[in-house]
């Protein structure tokens, strides 16, 4: 027997604001199903997805406490050009923690999101 992945979730302060933000970087229509729990389907890559098809649900639940650590999980998004997606995200509220690293496997960028949420732009291998 497996399970499967139904979603990511992020605790958070903010559900309604963070999920305009993450919808802002990797598409998707909001949806607040409560005050305390939002989430968006992001939409499949495949240019011959269904309509309707998504990859992945990110939610977004209230929770008391705020961040106080460094995420134990994060997400890297790919990016054909990391510069130019990390200056996009910063636009969208995001922060950048450090330059651009490259090395022979590619490039990556290491950002905040208006939480304190890491994630990674990369690009290459």
């Amino acid at each position: 027997m497996r399970a499967r992945i139904n979603e990511l979730v992020f605790d958070c302060a903010d559900p309604a604001a963070l999920v305009r933000f993450w919808a802002g970087l990797v598409g998707g229509e909001p949806v607040d199903r409560s005050p305390d729990w939002s989430y968006i389907d992001v939409p499949a890559d495949e240019p011959a997805a269904e309509p309707g098809k998504y990859s992945t649900r990110l939610a977004f639940q209230r929770v008391p406490e705020g961040k106080s650590a460094k995420n134990r999980l994060h997400l890297d998004l790919a990016a054909e050009d990391v510069p130019a997606f990390s200056a996009e995200a910063v636009a969208l509220g995001a922060t950048l923690s450090g330059g651009v690293v490259t090395d022979e496997a590619g490039s990556f960028q290491v950002l905040l999101d208006p939480e304190g949420n890491e994630f990674c732009f990369v690009s290459g291998a």
